[in-house]
């Protein structure tokens, strides 16, 4: 076996040296970015706003990713909340959810109703957690107004996507910045 040492470097090796040791740092600090990038907040939630047509209700699925929820939990709260293994915690977090989102529909008729949303439950899903809310059938929807709020009074930079499946029809609402209450008109 021939060991080397500094002095049987070529100048060649030298050159290949700092450009191999180059990429593999240029690789290590990638692979460590995504994995920090991992564990921060996403700071963004969808829910989902379904037409059943099957049922006639309106059954409404928020979903946050757990490591925001849970960190939000903890500066809401004041304590630390475990809602992978908690119930009770995911129960309380529901509630905050609950009175921070809020739908009013306009009917065909042109009258009002702030829906009473019902608390279905929760559940975690991998990374996500999930928020169930439904109301009975509810016809004749002609437009809705919707107040989501969740983590919103967190973080000032959380955006949450509501999307509104009607008839095959997708429409969608993003609350970011300073918007706290949309609106939107609903084919019929």
């Amino acid at each position: 076996m021939r060991t080397l040492n500094s002095n049987s470097l070529t100048s060649t090796h030298a050159r290949r040296l700092p450009s191999a040791v180059f990429r593999v740092w240029v690789i290590c600090a990638c692979l460590i970015a995504n994995h920090a990038s991992v564990a921060h907040q996403q700071k963004n939630a969808v829910t989902r706003i379904l037409f059943n047509e099957n049922t006639g209700n309106i059954e409404v699925m928020h979903r946050f990713f757990i490591h925001d929820a849970e960190h939000a939990a903890g500066v809401i709260f004041g304590e630390r909340q475990t809602l992978v293994e908690s119930s009770e915690s995911r129960q309380l977090f529901s509630s905050y959810v609950m009175n921070r989102f809020s739908v009013e529909v306009t009917y065909s008729d042109d009258s009002r109703e702030d829906l009473a949303l019902n608390y279905i439950g929760e559940e975690v899903d991998g990374q996500f957690l999930w928020v169930y809310q439904e109301i009975a059938a509810v016809e004749n929807v002609a437009s809705m107004t919707i107040v989501n709020m969740a983590l919103r009074d967190v973080w000032s930079d959380q955006s949450n996507l509501v999307n509104i499946e009607r008839d095959d029809r997708i429409y969608s609402l993003t609350f970011d910045g300073a918007r706290e209450v949309l609106s939107i008109e609903l084919d019929a």
